[in-house]
């Protein structure tokens, strides 16, 4: 009994023996770090302990996610230009149209009646102006017949006058003959002059102005009750699912009145609203990965907007993303899961957060430089468990103190012991 007692001594001071070695051999060979006699030297010179570790990449979450909202892309308002009874539907609500599609049609009666009494007043129009131009044209013709006229007649009493005046230079006239010569003369110049000037006024004048003006009016009216009629078959305004169209045969519309709805779904628009922090995250992207829960897979949707400046109302930043949308899967009015970052950006540079010296709103890190440490300033983003994203201050691969730090101040010298 007492030789097995002695055996099982000897085994366990053997044992804490080659314990005692290995812990010797592991602090030789670990990386420079103060052993417990320098521990106590550097504390009895008055030079701080501290602990460190390099800093290194982890992956601290998965991809940050943002609800959005689906939408149609285009939403245009069904707006009768004309008035009247509806007499026809065409489609019903939820149907899918494409842009120009009736959709409805008014009674078009009263304005089959305008067109008849308008077409009336063209015809007229149209005859009055030709007898004006007919008259126009003889009324010239025949002042140009008087001009003539007078021409001729002028022409002969300038021969009168000038036989006359030859008559008296030889004798054979007398004064009285000469002057009656000269009278009929210059009266009959005064007629031409008279006769030209009513020729011009004919020529420079429009008579037929009215004429002109009254068809003109007559085929403006022609044009306005065609567009009557053509509005009174109202059209799909865009491609996409009619909406809200709340109508029976029957009712008499006004002109202006909504009375439904086009949504365009291809492509489709997901909107959301993003906090400060979020914003920057998405800021500078072209796509963004998207996915609606139990409905489509994960899928990449175009960023076509996001607001530089904060919503005054929502206090939040407008993101806008759009997505090809054929086959109409993504509908309206459902929620949307948008990733706001990708995987390899949930791999950054962490710090334990214990090591985080927090002084009234900021947040400070040491790093060791050398035998001292550098106070550095930094900004904080998640916190997985223990772990703390540091977005700016520190970088990998530096070596951080994670313990004795709150006794530490810039540039303090310090011992490492690990």
């Amino acid at each position: 009994m007492k030789r097995q007692l002695f055996t099982i001594k000897q085994s366990a001071k053997l044992f804490g023996i080659v314990v005692l070695s290995a812990a010797i051999v592991a602090g030789c060979s670990a990386s420079p770090a103060a052993s417990p006699a320098a521990t106590t030297a550097a504390a009895e010179q008055g030079v701080k302990v501290v602990k460190t570790a390099k800093i290194a990449k982890q992956k601290i979450g998965e991809p940050i996610e943002q609800v959005g909202d689906v939408l149609s892309s285009v939403q245009l308002d069904i707006v009768p230009k004309s008035g009247g009874e509806v007499i026809e539907i065409v489609k019903k609500r939820g149907d899918k149209v494409e842009k120009g599609e009736v959709i409805f049609r008014l009674d078009p009666t009263d304005a089959l009646i305008q067109k008849e009494l308008n077409d009336v007043s063209i015809k007229g129009a149209q005859a009055g102006l030709s007898e004006g131009k007919q008259k126009t044209s003889n009324g010239i013709a025949d002042a140009k017949d008087g001009v003539s006229k007078l021409e001729t007649a002028v022409n002969d009493l300038e021969k009168a006058y000038n036989k006359a005046h030859n008559d008296y230079d030889l004798g054979t006239a007398t004064k009285t003959q000469l002057e009656q010569a000269e009278t009929a003369l210059t009266n009959m110049k005064k007629d031409l002059e008279s006769a030209r000037r009513s020729l011009k006024t004919l020529q420079q004048t429009n008579s037929l102005a009215q004429a002109e003006q009254s068809l003109e009016a007559a085929q403006v009216s022609a044009r306005s009750i065609e567009r009557s009629l053509n509005n009174l078959e109202v059209k799909a305004p865009a491609s996409g699912i009619l909406t809200d169209l709340n109508i029976t045969v029957g009712q008499t519309l006004t002109p202006g009145g909504r009375v439904g709805e086009v949504q365009q779904t291809n492509p489709i628009k997901i909107k959301s609203q993003l906090t400060e922090v979020s914003a920057n995250l998405v800021r500078g992207k072209g796509e963004l990965i998207f996915y609606i829960p139990d409905v489509t897979a994960k899928a990449s949707a175009k960023v076509i907007y996001l607001s530089d400046i904060i919503n005054g109302q929502t206090k939040s930043y407008d993101l806008e993303l759009e997505v090809p949308n054929p086959d109409g899967k993504l509908k309206p009015g459902s929620k949307a899961q948008i990733e706001l970052t990708k995987d390899d950006e949930q791999v950054v540079p962490v710090v334990p957060s214990l090591s985080i010296v927090r002084e009234g709103g900021d947040n400070f890190v040491y790093i060791l430089n050398g035998e001292t440490v550098q106070k550095r300033k930094v900004e904080l983003g998640r916190l997985n468990e223990t772990n703390q994203e540091i977005i700016s201050g520190v970088k990998e691969g530096e070596v951080l103190v994670t313990s004795g730090q709150h006794q530490l101040k810039d540039q303090d010298k310090v011992k490492v012991s690990n």
